[in-house]
């Protein structure tokens, strides 16, 4: 029960700081991450696609579908809201995100919360690559897991 009010709370919180307006239209996102994953010390590789629908230039929800190499070959599901902080005079935006995972590996389903942030560099026109660090516990049956991705992301925003 205490995990389940944490993400409710978790959930009205992201809602609460800046829900996109119902009508904007999103500019679509795809790409993929690959990096170093780690959860409990145990490193491997991460590698998978994602999607994002962003609003405003300054919000933006999305999600992935992440596989990991350690043992039980942990699946990861994340879905997270991400705000893109301004910088005068720069192309590069910088952004923190926050969300929550579903992790599907042996013994699981399990329930995890993410928190981090990175920067959207661009490096060709509707292209951009991305290194990104995110952090945060999987509730794993009896234990709790910290996971943490260190990773470069690809973007490419689609044409509208």
């Amino acid at each position: 029960m205490k995990y389940s009010l944490t993400s409710v709370a978790l959930v009205l919180v992201l809602l609460s700081i800046g829900a996109p307006p119902a009508d904007a239209q999103p500019k679509w996102v795809i790409g993929g991450n690959m990096g170093l994953s780690l959860y409990d010390g145990n490193a491997g590789f991460h590698f998978g696609p994602m999607t994002e629908a962003v609003f405003e230039r300054q919000f933006a929800i999305g999600t992935a579908l992440n596989i990991n190499t350690q043992a039980g070959t942990p699946v990861e599901w994340p879905f997270y809201f991400k705000y893109f902080f301004k910088v005068p005079g720069s192309k590069i935006q910088p952004y923190a995100d926050a969300g929550f995972d579903l992790y599907i590996y042996t013994g699981g389903p399990y329930f995890g919360l993410r928190f981090g942030g990175g920067a959207n560099i661009p490096v060709a026109r509707n292209l951009s690559v991305a290194p990104d660090l995110q952090l945060g516990p999987v509730f794993a049956t009896g234990t709790t897991v910290f996971a943490m991705l260190i990773r470069v992301g690809l973007r490419y925003d689609l044409p509208t």
